[in-house]
């Protein structure tokens, strides 16, 4: 009797343990759901808000409402509720003492590498550059000091992060720089840009300062906005900023002082 009173027990147990587990597992569904709809809601916020910049992958953090915003090699910190600011920088956990950022820095660095070297043995899939056929007479030339040293940058007046770049081009000695104004998100204002009286003073106080009086919006001029798009599209460039140096070699998105001087020293070292 014992015997059959606890086998029945058991049986009757069963349809409660499915129950249980049916319901963890829907739990666990929902937050994974909820998690990657968040993901892609701030995805579409970012890329509405941001459509000159290639945003590739949104991910969810140790902290409650933040999220890893990545644009290729570069990431930002995000909250979900208020996308608005971009957090640059690193997270770490003062509990374990781990640097959470780095690692993943370091393995985007790896596989962009990978991606390049890929591109560079694919035919037909992006245009080489040769820099020094670039059509500079298109682009804003901006000489600080000797100038020897160069970079040519395709950039647009209405884009957040080329607005960030401008500063740290400004930080750099003895540096000659071509501005290609793009007009991804719109071509009034390069042109306004280009049309000014003095395009480079122009360029320089709207993109530093926000200050737009020296823009030519009463009237349009000759100008190759329209050859810049089509020069991008040629050579690949699918965002802004993007950064040429002077070996061919190119940087896609906002990078800092430090890294543009380590890349021009780079460049330096290996061109005869």
């Amino acid at each position: 009797m014992a015997t059959t009173d606890h086998t029945r027990r058991r049986r009757a147990s069963r349809p409660l343990m499915f129950v249980l587990r049916a319901a963890a597992l829907a739990v666990s569904c929902a937050q994974a759901w909820g998690a990657s709809a968040d993901e892609a809601r701030l995805l579409a916020a970012l890329q509405q808000a941001h459509p000159g910049t290639q945003f590739s992958q949104v991910a969810r953090t140790p902290v409650e409402g933040l999220y890893e915003v990545w644009m290729n090699t570069n990431v930002a910190y995000v909250s979900v509720k208020n996308p608005r600011y971009f957090i640059f920088g690193r997270v770490f956990d003062t509990q374990t003492m781990h640097d959470l950022t780095g690692p993943k820095l370091a393995l985007a660095a790896a596989q962009d590498d990978t991606r390049s070297d890929t591109a560079a043995n694919a035919i037909g899939t992006v245009s080489p550059v040769v820099f020094d056929q670039l059509p500079f007479a298109d682009a804003i030339k901006t000489v600080r000091g000797s100038g020897r040293r160069r970079i040519a940058v395709f950039s647009d007046p209405a884009c957040s992060y080329c607005r960030r770049l401008e500063p740290e081009l400004a930080g750099l000695d003895d540096v000659t720089i071509y501005t290609f104004l793009v007009p991804f998100q719109g071509e009034a204002r390069p042109v306004a840009i280009w049309c000014a009286a003095d395009r480079e003073q122009a360029w320089q106080r709207y993109m530093l300062h926000g200050d737009a009086t020296l823009l030519n919006t009463a009237s349009t001029c000759d100008h190759p906005v329209d050859r810049n798009l089509a020069l991008a599209h040629r050579l690949g460039v699918q965002g802004t900023p993007t950064l040429v140096w002077a070996d061919g070699s190119r940087t896609d998105g906002y990078v800092d002082r430090s890294v543009l001087e380590a890349r021009l020293k780079q460049v330096a070292a290996v061109r005869p």
